[in-house]
C-alpha cells in the first residue's frame, strides 16, 4: 500500500470527528437560536429552588367579612335611626304645644257648630220658618229702635224750644228706663208661662236659659213668682226651689212676660230650646197669650255707690 492509502483512513477519521465535532458545534448553535427553549428552561429553574434558599411567600388572601360580624343596615334602618329618638330644641317644643292648642281649640269650634247644624238639619220645615220670622222680626224691632232714636235727634235739632223738647224726651227716657229698672209697674200685651215641675228636676240654670230667651225675643219686663226680673238678676239653686235675687221660689214656676206675643211665645218653642229643655227634665211648660199682662213687683231704687251722672 502506497502512503497515500495509510494516510487516508486517518484523514478519514479525521475527517469524520471533525463532521462530529462540526456537527456538534452546529447543535449547540442550533440551540443557542432557539429562544422558545431557553425562555421555558429559565421558569423552571426560577421554579426550582436553589439548596439552601428559602422558599418564597405566598401573597395573602383579600380579607373577607368574619362569619361573626353584624350585617351592614339597610336604608330603612339608617332613616329611622335618624328619626329616633328625636333631637327637638326648646323654640320646637314650644311652637308644638301652641300648634297643638291651636288645633284643638279648632276641633272644638267644629264639634260646636256641628251639634248646631245638626239641630237645625233634624228640625221640621215649619220650625225652620220660625225660626227665619224670629230672626226677621228681631231685625224689624232693631230698625225701629234706630228710627226712633234718629227722630229724637231730628226733633231736638229741629225744635224752637229745644229746652222744652229735651224735657219732654227726658222724662219719657227716664219712664222707660224706670220699666227696665224695675222701679215702676208696667202693662201691656204679653204671654204667661207656667212651668209645672212635679219631679223636682228643674234647676235654676235652666230658668236662666228662659230668661235670656225671652229678653233676646224682645221682652220688655219680666216677673216670675211674684220678684221682677232685672239686669242684674241672678238665680241659684235653693234646696227644692230656686232663689231670685235671693228670694226663694217654688214650683209651679210663672212667668209674665210684657212684649209681643208673636215673637215671645216662637222663642220658647224652637227646636232644641226652652220649652223642649224642659219637657226632657219631665216639666210640663204651658204658654198663653194675652193682650194685657201687668207686671206689678218692683224694685227698690238702689243709689250707685261710685257711679255719678257725667251730665252737667
Amino acid at each position: 500500500m502506497s502512503e497515500h492509502d495509510d494516510k487516508r483512513p486517518e484523514e478519514n477519521g479525521d475527517t469524520s470527528a471533525d463532521q462530529r465535532g462540526g456537527s456538534g458545534e452546529s447543535g449547540n448553535g442550533l440551540r443557542k437560536e432557539l429562544p422558545q427553549e431557553v425562555s421555558a428552561s429559565v421558569p423552571a429553574a426560577r421554579d426550582t429552588p436553589e439548596a439552601g434558599s428559602e422558599p418564597a411567600p405566598e401573597p395573602e388572601a383579600a380579607p373577607g367579612p368574619e362569619p361573626d360580624s353584624e350585617p351592614l343596615p339597610t336604608g330603612r334602618q339608617r332613616l329611622v335611626q335618624g328619626l329616633w329618638p328625636p333631637r327637638v330644641s326648646r323654640a320646637q317644643l314650644i311652637v308644638a304645644v301652641l300648634l297643638f292648642g291651636l288645633g284643638f281649640g279648632l276641633a272644638v269650634q267644629v264639634a260646636s257648630n256641628s251639634d248646631s247644624d245638626s239641630a237645625l238639619r233634624g228640625a221640621r220645615q215649619e220650625d225652620l220658618v220660625r225660626i227665619l220670622d224670629e230672626l226677621d222680626d228681631r231685625t224689624q224691632r232693631l230698625e225701629d229702635e234706630k228710627q226712633g232714636l234718629e227722630k229724637q235727634r231730628d226733633e231736638l235739632e229741629n225744635s224752637s224750644d229745644q229746652a222744652e223738647e229735651a224735657r219732654k224726651q227726658t222724662i219719657e227716657k227716664e219712664r222707660q228706663l224706670g220699666i227696665l229698672a224695675g222701679t215702676v209697674p208696667a202693662q201691656g200685651p204679653g204671654i204667661t208661662m207656667t212651668i209645672e215641675d212635679t219631679k223636682g228636676t228643674v234647676e235654676a240654670d235652666m230658668l236662666l236659659d228662659a230668661i235670656q230667651e225671652l229678653r233676646a225675643a224682645g221682652a220688655e219686663a219680666i216677673q216670675v213668682n211674684g220678684v221682677r226680673v232685672v239686669a242684674g238678676t241672678y238665680l241659684t239653686d235653693s234646696g227644692k226651689g230656686v232663689s231670685v235675687d235671693g228670694n226663694k221660689i217654688n214650683a209651679p214656676y210663672r212667668f209674665k212676660v210684657i212684649g209681643k206675643p208673636q215673637d215671645l211665645e216662637p222663642a220658647l218653642n224652637i227646636p232644641g230650646g226652652v220649652v223642649q229643655t224642659l219637657e226632657k227634665e219631665q216639666a210640663t211648660v204651658t204658654i198663653e197669650r194675652s193682650t194685657k199682662i201687668v207686671v206689678d213687683a218692683l224694685r227698690a231704687v238702689k243709689r250707685p255707690d261710685y257711679a255719678r251722672s257725667s251730665s252737667r
